[in-house]
């Protein structure tokens, strides 16, 4: 297909596909003429797994590019793969996985929960959240990668809500954990339709970063109606 018949199919304007092939971040078409290209099916589920990672997920073009590589040299691994799109697993500039931190330009940029709101005390407790994730982890027989982005967080709101004199552990999480267990089999289940590891990654990002604003309002309107059961004055 030619350059616009690309950005009919993928939603993304011509002059914004120039400029990803320009930076590296969408491979370039078959040559037909001086000036013209032909592009095919990849570079349509390539072009909108881009527009994913930044309209969605919220990267920089600079942190979706270092996702693309490691994406790329990791096509064989659906797991990995899954994991580099949807942050689970950092990635480093060299394009392979990091154990290290979150990715330069992610979501993850912010200060940490317990950094911004009360870092002296919460950060006596720090070891203590961390202790915690590792139990709530193995209690639900979880295999994740070594420090992962989401455990970080956990471990912070653990530390702040301590900090703020709320008696909460890792115990108290084991209900919510089986809860979010359940999510995640409904998550993966739906990537068995699309057969090709980018429509499966590109999926999997729509369902866990588009759903998770749908998923905290249908918890609010669940709390809203079992507080009228419990607590409603008739």
């Amino acid at each position: 297909m030619r350059i616009s018949e690309l950005s009919r199919r993928s939603g993304v304007s011509i002059p914004t596909i120039k400029y990803y092939l320009r930076d590296g971040l969408l491979p370039p078409g078959r040559a037909t003429a001086a000036n013209q290209a032909a592009y095919d099916e990849e570079h349509v589920r390539r072009l909108r797994l881009i527009r994913s990672l930044i309209g969605v997920r919220g990267l920089s073009v600079s942190a979706t590019k270092d996702v693309l590589a490691a994406v790329d040299a990791n096509q064989g691994d659906l797991h990995l793969l899954l994991g580099l799109v949807l942050g689970a697993l950092p990635v480093e500039r060299s394009g392979r996985p990091s154990q290290s931190g979150p990715e330069e330009g992610s979501e993850r940029d912010a200060e940490p929960v317990a950094e911004r709101d009360a870092e002296p005390v919460a950060e006596r407790d720090a070891g203590g959240a961390v202790d915690d994730v590792a139990a709530l982890t193995a209690e639900m027989g979880w295999q994740t990668s070594p420090n992962p982005p989401a455990a970080q967080v956990i471990s912070e709101t653990l530390a702040t809500m301590r900090a703020l004199g709320v008696d909460y552990d890792w115990r108290s999480l084991v209900p919510y954990a089986e809860l979010a267990d359940r999510t995640a089999q409904l998550d993966l289940g739906q990537l068995q339709d699309a057969g090709d590891p980018l429509q499966q990654a590109e999926r999997a990002l729509l369902l866990t970063v588009l759903l998770e604003p749908a998923l905290l309002a249908l918890r609010r309107l669940a709390q809203e109606h079992h507080s009228a059961l419990r607590f409603r004055n008739d």
